[in-house]
């Protein structure tokens, strides 16, 4: 009577699981979430702030992914405590490959008035990496402009960039000369 017990125990157990798989739809997300405000700290200091309508959560994929259908807005502050600001209106988060999908009017202005706009602009968080094949421009604080037709790659502090195809407009500051006096 106990093995008994102990066995249909087990197997109730088992097809639960099942049936909880089972109630949820195909491909449907496994949370939802309305009005967001999420921020993350670390050693008590905030260092991102997501803000969004929607969010979709799908974990319990096979290849899991978040989803922010009508968008995000997202404050990040480096080590200095310099804030920085993306939005894009549609935004998906790849969780196992590490890869944020920014989507349509994406904005990224930086703490020193940096500007980028991309209708389409990836982010490879593992590798501080942000790259898109699709045109942009960027507007650098010294007044430099940089439109690019095909996209570009470059670290996540754009220290690196690499534009591939590009027209812009060059600022140069000629306000201090070098002395070019030959001295024997």
């Amino acid at each position: 009577m106990v093995l008994l017990s102990a066995i249909t125990l087990f197997a109730c157990e088992g097809n639960y699981k099942n049936v909880q798989k089972m109630n949820l739809a195909d491909n449907a997300p496994i949370m939802e979430g309305k009005g967001i405000n999420l921020k993350y700290t670390d050693s008590g200091r905030v260092v991102n702030n997501l803000i969004t309508e929607d969010f979709l959560d799908y974990s319990n994929l096979e290849e899991p992914y978040q989803e922010f259908p009508k968008g995000v807005t997202v404050y990040f502050w480096d080590e200095e405590n310099k804030k920085n600001t993306i939005t894009s209106d549609y935004a998906i988060n790849f969780v196992n490959a590490e890869i944020v999908d920014l989507r349509d009017n994406v904005v990224l202005v930086m703490s020193d008035s940096t500007v980028l706009k991309a209708e389409q602009l990836y982010w490879d968080q593992k590798n501080e990496w942000v790259f898109t094949d699709q045109p942009y421009q960027i507007r650098l604080n010294n007044g430099t402009v940089n439109n690019g037709d095909v996209g570009f790659d470059s670290s996540q502090d754009f220290t690196y960039f690499f534009s591939r195809k590009n027209v812009g407009v060059q600022i140069i500051d000629n306000s201090e000369k070098k002395n070019t006096t030959n001295e024997e």
